[in-house]
């Protein structure tokens, strides 16, 4: 099994960003790969409509590759990035897109010596929120760190943080959880 040492990426996520990481790195194009896989996850996720496209697992991913791919052309992308995404929706993997693109992030923040921490959170942090968690993590001796950042709306508040095999869960629904565990233990 393939892995990206202290970042907890395995399997399918870091045979893919080995390859492109790789083939960039080869074409002497990494610097302008990892800005837009960057860009293409930031158009994802602000792009209800994309982004509800691509987590949909019932997509016929044959019929809208040729329109992401011309979308994805007038944005300005990279072929290696168009030919990326038309490998993974042609392997059926376009619901994994999205964790793909963070996979990378993870393998190029390991290549870099930099600390990847996936940071789970009830909405979506704030410039403070993420300075003041930067450097916590840097304080705490992570030396440089590289955020992923998650939502999910049924943490309710808090947020999980996930440092290689590290889980830190501080939201408020483990709470809840742990609390009702308990009460159930005292009646």
């Amino acid at each position: 099994m393939v892995d990206i040492p202290g970042t907890g990426e395995t399997g399918l996520s870091a045979r893919y960003s080995a390859a492109l990481y790789a083939l960039a790195f080869e074409q002497n194009i990494l610097g302008e790969v990892i800005g837009q896989m960057a860009a293409l996850g930031s158009l994802i996720a602000q792009n209800p409509e994309l982004k509800r496209l691509v987590d949909n697992p019932l997509t016929d991913a044959s019929r809208i590759a040729p329109a992401l791919t011309a979308a994805l052309s007038e944005q300005g992308f990279l072929p290696m990035i168009r030919n990326f995404v038309n490998v993974v929706i042609t392997n059926r993997r376009l619901a994994e897109l999205p964790a793909l693109i963070n996979g990378f992030a993870a393998y190029v923040a390991a290549k870099r010596g930099e600390v990847v921490v996936n940071v789970t959170s009830a909405q979506a942090l704030s410039d403070l929120q993420r300075t003041q968690l930067t450097a916590r993590l840097t304080e705490a001796g992570y030396g440089s760190v590289k955020l992923i950042e998650h939502t999910d709306a049924s943490l309710l508040g808090g947020m999980v943080l996930q440092i290689g095999a590290k889980l830190y869960d501080t939201s408020l629904k483990s709470r809840l959880n742990r609390l009702n565990y308990s009460l159930k233990g005292a009646a």
